[in-house]
């Protein structure tokens, strides 16, 4: 790989043979499927398609937590899509998301199957379909989508920008490091301000604005993202971290995380959830019972 400093862009960008990186096989400059696959269907009408990264883990959290407040419209079937082997660029998963990125959900409850993809959108479609975890008030509604948005806008310079090149870019490049690191610490420095002031990001109750928040946020605080956590000097920013805790007490969040989780010990992962009984039961991967 080239010093970037010897790098002079061209005139006309063209992709490169060899792009580097732990995602590169995946990266593209088209949309759109490149193989017919099906995607499976299961016996609930809200059918996810996921995987056990942070915008995954969003997902999984609320449909546990809307459970828990006894929302049984809630129960849906979790299936892992494999990023890194491409599955995401299948024909079926394609017609759920045309962004290719995890999670898509489809909800079958009605006539016809509604699809929706990016997680901030899906936090928000469950939380209106169920009447819960976002506040009605207007002026407590604008607080919570705030910081959801905050939290949409905010991720990708946390993980394409510092996580990319920080955990994944096939070298160590002082200028990007240093440039996402700081803007990284700059986010957390917001939310442990906030969190200073209020128990919850939103305010007094827990939303979907902490769900969207905790798996970035917190795990960072937690040092789990990147092992970045003695770098960045993550226990720095104890309202997040205390937040964090709080919210990894919650039995709802600790089985969110668990669901299309395909790495770490045995005991931290279901591949695929149909049904309560599989956090007991630790049936795995249904549909592939062969890959580990």
């Amino acid at each position: 790989m080239d010093d970037p400093t010897d790098y002079t862009p061209p005139r006309i960008w063209t992709p490169p043979a060899d792009p580097g990186g732990r995602f590169a096989a995946i990266n593209r400059p088209t949309a759109g499927a490149t193989h017919e696959a099906a995607l499976p269907v299961g016996r609930h009408p809200l059918q996810l398609y996921s995987l056990a990264t942070p915008n995954g883990v969003k997902v999984t959290v609320m449909l546990e937590e809307l459970l828990a407040l006894g929302h049984a419209g809630a129960e849906y079937d979790a299936w892992p899509i494999r990023i890194s082997d491409g599955e995401q660029f299948g024909s079926g998963f394609v017609a759920v998301n045309p962004n290719s990125k995890i999670p898509a959900l489809l909800d079958r409850s009605g006539p016809q199957p509604v699809r929706v993809f990016e997680s901030g959108a899906i936090l928000v479609y469950l939380a209106e379909k169920f009447g819960a975890l976002l506040p009605t008030e207007p002026a407590q509604r604008a607080e919570c989508l705030s910081w959801l948005f905050w939290q949409m806008g905010s991720a990708p310079y946390l993980g394409g920008g510092f996580g990319h090149f920080y955990a994944y870019a096939p070298a160590k490049w002082r200028y990007p490091i240093d440039r996402f690191a700081m803007e990284a610490k700059r986010q957390l420095d917001v939310l442990d301000r906030r969190l200073a002031e209020v128990p919850y990001v939103a305010g007094a109750a827990y939303t979907i604005a902490d769900i969207a928040i905790w798996p970035w946020y917190g795990a960072l605080a937690k040092g789990q993202l990147y092992e970045a956590g003695e770098f960045l000097q993550v226990q720095d920013y104890r309202h997040v971290v205390d937040w964090a805790d709080r919210i990894a007490r919650r039995p709802a969040a600790r089985r969110g995380r668990m669901v299309n989780r395909l790495w770490g010990p045995p005991e931290t992962q279901l591949h695929e959830r149909h049904d309560a009984a599989d956090f007991d039961t630790r049936t795995q991967d249904k549909r592939a019972p062969d890959v580990a």
